[in-house]
């Protein structure tokens, strides 16, 4: 690892509490990620793909939940180094296995039951605000582009009958992403679970915030003086 600064996080969502290593241009788990977690169903015979794994939090949950096999990938090298690292570190090397590379093309080889696609739905302007993506892409100018690549792609990765559990939110063009699932999976998407979160005022303060809401792709709401915004996860199942 270098001389590179590394921090230790502690991971208080499901499965937890344990610590995790992070590093500059590695992403600490997020709502999505704690929220992610939540609706995640997994058992001994699964297979799963966390997508845009980051530090592997998502992965250990699923490895703590039982899953046979884990694999993360991520475009990002250093999120690659942290993640094995920290399954080393978590004593889950033997189950997770990670691997560098855009979406799923790192692991065509594997036929998942799960997949996890926890990728950046944060649209360009906003992610500029954030400074959260020097090294990888954001979601694209609508926040719609990188989640529909993903599901664009998934191919024979999905075994039949597997499920995807994927996050929108009125953070982005959700309906595109919708859409693009809805071509993959038909009617077989359901929303399983959805919480609303405050927007950082960092992000709430920005001018893009404001053009994006006028123009109508953003669908925040008010309380009191905080702007709020709602993530949903669906469960799409592969027929």
């Amino acid at each position: 690892m270098g001389q590179v600064e590394t921090s230790e996080i502690e991971w208080k969502g499901r499965t937890g509490p344990f610590s995790l290593l992070v590093r500059p241009g590695v992403f600490s788990p997020t709502s999505t990620s704690r929220t992610l977690a939540e609706a995640l169903e997994i058992g001994p015979d699964d297979t799963v793909i966390d997508v845009g794994c980051g530090s592997g939090v998502l992965a250990f949950v699923a490895a703590h939940l039982g899953a046979k096999r884990v694999y993360g990938c991520d475009l990002s090298r250093p999120a690659i180094e942290m993640a094995v690292c920290n399954a080393e570190r978590l004593g889950l090397s033997d189950v997770c296995e990670f691997r560098q590379g855009d979406l799923l093309e790192p692991v065509r080889d594997v036929r998942a039951t799960v997949l996890i696609g926890d990728v950046s739905g944060i649209p360009d302007d906003l992610a500029a605000v954030t400074g959260w993506f020097q090294d990888v892409p954001a979601g694209g100018p609508t926040g719609a582009e990188l989640p529909r690549k993903l599901l664009e792609t998934i191919g024979d990765t999905l075994a039949p009958g597997g499920r995807l559990y994927l996050p929108t939110g009125t953070l982005q063009d959700e309906n595109a992403i919708l859409a693009a699932a809805r071509r993959v999976f038909g009617d077989n998407i359901e929303p399983v679970l959805e919480r609303t979160f405050p927007l950082p005022d960092l992000v709430a303060k920005a001018t893009a915030t404001a053009r994006l809401m006028k123009e109508g792709l953003l669908k925040l709401h008010q309380r009191g003086s905080r702007l709020l915004w709602d993530l949903r996860v669906w469960r799409c199942v592969r027929a």
